[in-house]
């Protein structure tokens, strides 16, 4: 009977697959920091609240698999299970954002190239960085053992996003008149009367 510090060998075949999407899931992390920080150092946009979440929460992804890596932490699914937590609960601040803004609460700037908003851009960086990392984890679950631990990291991700979401400051209210300022932070829309 393996023991949680035993690895399952895998065929070279499925180790080149595992690294390949390793890196392919580390690029994905990597441009996600790279967009989020060149919104606000390049675009000169200010991260709301929710965005200072959601780029934090990929930052922690970032970290875990590339100092993993680089500690020669194996297999690697076991730094998707400690990096699915934040991805997760960074999905679910970035759904939250596009919902605000997709009912009307908030108005956000647009995103790098002007391909939709930054949040949604969020949204799909971490949709992709998600379903990555769970392919990551169905390549390597045999060798894992880690079905308690994958439990326990979601109800992470859950109570970190609700946590996100609930400890944010509240939204400013309308404004009575157009803004005079352009649009360079999550807002709520001026409407008129």
């Amino acid at each position: 009977m393996a023991t949680t510090t035993d690895a399952v060998p895998l065929a070279p075949a499925t180790r080149a697959g595992v690294g390949a999407v390793y890196g392919l899931t580390l690029l994905v992390a990597l441009g996600a920091v790279a967009g989020s920080l060149a919104l606000s150092m390049i675009l000169q946009l200010k991260a709301c609240p929710l965005c200072f979440y959601q780029r934090t929460f990929v930052m922690g992804v970032v970290a875990i698999l590339l100092v993993g890596l680089l500690a020669g932490v194996r297999p690697l699914g076991r730094l998707a299970v400690l990096a699915l937590p934040l991805a997760l609960a960074g999905l679910g601040v970035a759904g939250f954002h596009v919902y605000l803004e997709l009912s009307g609460v908030l108005e956000c700037p647009k995103g790098l190239y002007g391909l939709g908003t930054a949040p949604q851009q969020s949204l799909a960086a971490y949709s992709v960085l998600t379903l990555l990392l769970l392919v990551l984890l169905a390549m390597e679950m045999a060798s894992l053992h880690a079905g308690w631990a994958l439990g326990v990291g979601v109800l992470l991700s859950v109570g970190f996003a609700v946590g996100c979401i609930k400890s944010s400051p509240p939204l400013p209210k309308a404004p009575s008149k157009p803004y005079e300022t352009p649009l360079d932070i999550c807002r709520p829309p001026f409407r008129s009367p």
